[in-house]
């Protein structure tokens, strides 16, 4: 129903969880940090002077620009939540079991059932299930209830005016300009998160020009008020990441105790079938896609939760790229679908803050590459994880232990 400002292009952005409000701030991807710097600083009457000839020169008009830009205003806080980002380091049991909780299933399921003609055209159209969109809208503001409450006019302009990540937000306040030529925001009162994000499943301005679908029919796209409207834009940006319609997610498994647990994690090689012909078993007993690519996925090692990762599990990689948030959100789609409570098991205990620091230093000192000594779990620590635990000859399922510490 828009018609897009010249010159735009989709930028796909990943939403990393603010845990304490539930709201969520978006970052691009590593493609656009090497964009050309955007112009950023300076007197903020002449910055946002250019932002309108820029606006101007992308299709809006002056007054949309002049409309979104009066009485714009640095947003102190802004900076400091930006300067301020905390870290994931939660296991997934914690963070599961905190946002997967039995009043979000239950509210959930009400939502599920309340619009489930909109979720059918959802699926419909784009092949989205009503799980995959409906768990997102948990995670990210709670079905709506938190939204955030920065100003998102300021918001952008603080952080385009700002010149550490102009290239990211300049293009979203542009974005914005248009959204209020449309009659889809209002600049003054508008609020959402810190970083720029609107509405009941989070988007930045580009994405809502973009993907932005109008569910109830009042010639608009306002992701903030309508439910309807965030369930479809959600399912048209979720088939834009990717989605295979059809096609499993995530599915919960049982381990066998003898595994190639090197082969395990993401990224890998196999199929499910092969995975399944070692003795890994579906709970729900379904094998019907076992030709499609399977990653055994171990969260907390080989003694805790289970899941075989399908291509579609690659989606919430795209929407979030913390692994711990992302098998979450999976996992929570997958309960709203109808799969059971997953299995805990006895996983062996974890490293604190300063342990897993302690064991990045010494991976890094062995010449593996971990990113930032930052005590978090991610992916390259997994790897490099693994590699040592076969190099000493134990079960190598990427997990951080005490005895692992202490072996290097």
């Amino acid at each position: 129903m828009h018609r897009p400002l010249k010159g735009r292009s989709a930028l796909a952005l990943l939403f990393a969880c603010a845990i304490a409000t539930g709201a969520a701030a978006q970052q691009a991807p590593d493609a656009a940090a090497s964009a050309p710097a955007a112009p950023c600083g300076g007197d903020l009457s002449t910055f946002l002077e250019g932002v309108k000839k820029d606006a101007i020169a992308a299709g809006a008009s002056a007054e949309a620009a002049d409309e979104a830009l009066a009485g714009a205003q640095i947003d102190p806080k802004v900076l400091s939540r930006d300067r301020a980002q905390g870290v994931f380091r939660q296991t997934f049991l914690e963070f599961s079991q905190r946002t997967v909780s039995q009043a979000r299933l239950d509210i959930g399921r009400q939502k599920m059932k309340q619009y489930a003609d909109v979720f059918a055209r959802a699926e419909q159209e784009f092949g989205v299930p009503a799980g995959i969109i409906t768990a997102f809208w948990a995670m990210e503001t709670d079905f709506g209830a938190v939204q955030g409450d920065f100003n998102t006019r300021n918001a952008l302009v603080t952080l385009s005016h700002d010149c550490r990540r102009p290239e990211l937000f300049r293009p979203q306040l542009i974005a914005l300009i248009e959204m209020v030529q449309h009659g889809d925001l209002d600049p003054q009162t508008n609020t959402g998160a810190w970083a720029g994000e609107i509405g009941q499943v989070q988007m930045l301005p580009r994405d809502i020009i973009a993907y932005g679908m109008d569910g109830d029919g009042d010639g608009h796209v306002r992701l903030k008020q309508s439910g309807p409207d965030a369930i479809l834009t959600a399912a048209k940006f979720i088939q834009h990441l990717g989605f295979e319609r059809g096609q499993p997610w995530l599915q919960e498994v049982t381990v066998p105790d003898n595994l190639p647990w090197e082969k395990s994690g993401l990224g890998g090689t196999m199929t499910a079938g092969e995975w399944f012909s070692l003795g890994v078993k579906p709970r729900d007993g379904n094998i019907t896609f076992a030709n499609l690519e399977g990653d055994l996925v171990l969260p907390q090692g080989r003694l805790g939760p289970a899941f075989i990762a399908y291509p579609n599990f690659k989606i919430y990689l795209e929407w979030n790229k913390s692994f711990i948030y992302t098998t979450s959100a999976a996992y929570f789609a997958t309960r709203l679908s109808g799969a059971p409570t997953y299995q805990k098991g006895t996983p062996e205990q974890g490293l604190s803050n300063d342990e897993m620091k302690q064991l990045q230093t010494k991976l890094d000192s062995l010449g593996h590459d971990v990113g930032e000594i930052d005590g978090i779990l991610g992916s390259g620590t997994r790897i490099a994880i693994q590699k040592e635990q076969l190099r000493l000859g134990v079960p190598a399922d990427g997990w951080a232990t005490p005895a692992l510490l202490n072996a290097l």
